[in-house]
């Protein structure tokens, strides 16, 4: 009897056994699958044709059928980001020309002998159509940068030629305020892309020039740390209130003291755009009264 049961036992235990040396077996081939599907679908090659679902288990055939989906849903976006390329360069195309015609014949006509009531209107129209020359641009980049059409290159150089013709661009401008513009030297390093970051710098300095009043000052400095670099640009306008310094970076945001201004409140959201298309960051410190400055943070590596 006690040999019987001791058999049996050992029946047992070697049933047992294979059933665990099975199940860890089919464990792996199932997780050899699995991860032969993420790296299919890693690489964009995913297809359920590729499987022989006679011998998934149900969590291979369910995530077989998530990674289709997905990559179906990968095709769907990339058909829309296709017909937004598509229908931005239609905008642009089409805008541009008539824009500039319409900007053409403005001064024109203001170049003819006109009442003072037509001078105005003449002026005021061409300051319109600049406006919309502007915004129309503008729309254009940031488009282009949200759908990936337009894509960042940032590549190691000094920081020094970027600014210094960013600042070149406003100091007429500046002058003419009887503002006071100031570009620090400096021999910084970052990774950056140079038209885009430009394009940020130049975007801040537009807004520092613009709000800061005849006799202020406007000054860029860059401050280097071991991660990243810090480009600031600091006026002496109104400042922002602490209840508007996280709305001026959204689209088309204008402030209530700044109706006046002109603008269209999309030059921060562009900057910030850039920025973070570099892997860096933007933010902006103020106190009403004093002034404000934004700071661009780029990487150093």
């Amino acid at each position: 009897m006690t040999e019987i049961i001791c058999g049996t036992a050992v029946v047992i235990a070697v049933f047992a056994l294979a059933a665990a040396v099975w199940n860890r077996h089919r464990a792996k081939r199932i997780m050899k699958n699995l991860n032969r599907m993420l790296n299919a679908a890693m690489a964009g090659s995913f297809s359920e044709q590729d499987f022989d679902e006679s011998l998934l288990s149900a969590v291979e055939s369910r995530f077989a059928h998530y990674l289709a989906a997905n990559a179906i849903s990968a095709q769907k976006l990339q058909e829309e980001k296709d017909k937004i390329k598509t229908l931005i360069a239609d905008i642009s195309h089409q805008t541009k020309t008539p824009v500039a015609n319409i900007l053409l014949y403005t001064q024109l006509l203001a170049e003819q002998n006109l009442s003072p009531e037509g001078q105005n209107c003449a002026a005021a129209l061409e300051g319109q159509v600049e406006k919309l020359r502007a915004l129309v641009e503008a729309l254009v980049k940031t488009s282009r940068l949200e759908a990936g059409i337009l894509a960042l290159h940032p590549k190691a150089g000094p920081l020094a030629p970027m600014l210094e013709d960013a600042a070149a661009q406003f100091a007429p401008r500046a002058a003419e305020k009887g503002i006071t513009l100031t570009l620090a030297p400096t021999d910084a390093t970052a990774v950056f892309d140079p038209k885009w970051t430009a394009e940020a710098v130049c975007n801040l300095l537009d807004n520092a020039v613009k709000y800061t009043p005849t006799g202020g000052t406007v000054a860029v400095e860059v401050i280097p740390y071991q991660m990243f670099c810090r480009i600031n640009v600091t006026d002496t306008g109104p400042g922002i209130p602490e209840a508007e310094r996280a709305k001026v970076f959204q689209r088309f945001y204008r402030s209530p003291a700044a109706y006046e201004t002109e603008g269209v409140g999309i030059g921060l959201y562009l900057a910030r755009q850039i920025a973070e298309g570099q892997g860096g960051y933007i933010k902006v410190s103020s106190l009403p009264g004093q002034g404000s400055c934004f700071s661009v943070y780029l990487p150093r590596k």
